[in-house]
C-alpha cells in the first residue's frame, strides 16, 4: 500500500478540490506510488489524508478508473493497473492483415490526429515545433538509407499529437502503438516498402509539418485528413500487391 505521507500537498494547486485530489493521486500512480497491482488506501483513509468529503474522493477515483489507472474490485478495494491492463482490450487486437481491422484503426486515428494537428498548429511551443521538424527529417533519413521507417513514422505522429498539448490524445495514440501504421505488417526492419510509396508518404508528412510551422491550423487539419485517407488507399494497394506475390 502507498505511503500517504508521500502524496504532495493540495495547497498551491489550481482547480476544484476534486481535480486537485485526482491530480495528486494520478501523479503518485504514474510515479509508481503505489506500483501496479497494489491497493490504494481505503476511502476513509483518503478522506482523512486529504481532508475532503466522501463525494470528492469517489469522484476522483471514478476519474482515475475512466483513465484506466485503477480498478475497483468488489469487496477488496481499488487497485492500481499495470500498463497492459490499463491499455484495455478495446484498443488491442488490430490485425494489419485484415482490411476491416485496419480501417477501424485508421478511423480511430483520424478522430484523434486530425484534431491534434489543428491544435498543434494552434498551441505548439517552439521546442515542440523543433521536435516535429526533427522527427520528419529522421523519417527522410530512414528512406534514404533503406531502413525501416516504422519507428520514425510513429515518433513523428506522436510528436504532432504531443504538440496538441492534450494528454488524452497522447494516451490514446500510445495505446494504439506501432500497429496504427498499416504497413507494419510488411515491414520487418528491412527495406520492404516500395520507395515511391514512402516518398509520397514523406511529402504528405511535409505538408502537415509545414502547416504546423506556419501556424496554419486549418491547413494542418486538412493535410492530416488527406494523409490518413491516403493511408487507407495505400494499404489496400500493398495488400493486393502482396496477394499477387509482389
Amino acid at each position: 500500500m502507498t505511503r500517504l505521507s508521500s502524496f504532495k500537498s493540495l495547497h498551491h494547486r489550481d482547480g476544484t478540490l476534486t481535480r486537485r485530489v485526482t491530480d495528486t493521486l494520478r501523479e503518485g500512480i504514474l510515479a509508481g506510488n503505489p506500483p501496479p497491482g497494489d491497493k490504494l488506501p481505503s476511502e476513509a483513509r483518503l478522506i482523512e489524508t486529504f481532508n475532503v468529503s466522501r463525494t470528492v474522493i469517489r469522484e476522483a477515483l471514478s476519474t482515475l478508473r475512466e483513465e484506466g489507472l485503477v480498478e475497483p474490485r468488489q469487496g477488496a478495494g481499488v487497485f492500481v493497473l499495470g500498463p497492459e491492463e490499463a491499455a484495455g482490450p478495446a484498443l488491442q487486437g488490430i490485425d494489419p492483415e485484415r482490411i476491416s481491422s485496419v480501417v477501424e484503426g485508421l478511423e480511430l486515428r483520424t478522430a484523434i490526429e486530425v484534431e491534434a494537428a489543428y491544435l498543434a498548429a494552434t498551441r505548439c511551443s517552439p521546442l515542440q515545433e523543433e521536435t516535429i521538424i526533427q522527427r520528419h527529417y529522421e523519417v527522410g533519413e530512414c528512406i534514404k538509407a533503406g531502413r525501416s521507417t516504422i519507428e520514425a513514422d510513429f515518433a513523428l505522429h506522436l510528436a504532432i499529437v504531443e504538440a496538441s498539448n492534450n494528454r488524452r490524445f497522447v494516451d490514446l495514440l500510445k495505446m494504439l502503438g506501432h500497429e496504427m501504421i498499416p504497413r507494419s505488417v510488411f515491414d520487418k526492419g528491412e527495406d520492404t516498402t516500395p520507395v515511391p510509396y514512402l516518398e509520397r508518404l514523406h511529402e504528405e508528412h511535409r505538408r502537415i509539418v509545414s502547416a504546423i510551422s506556419n501556424r496554419d491550423n486549418i491547413g494542418a487539419r486538412e493535410a492530416m485528413r488527406d494523409h490518413l485517407a491516403g493511408s487507407q488507399k495505400r494499404y489496400r494497394a500493398l495488400l493486393n500487391d502482396r496477394g499477387r506475390g509482389l
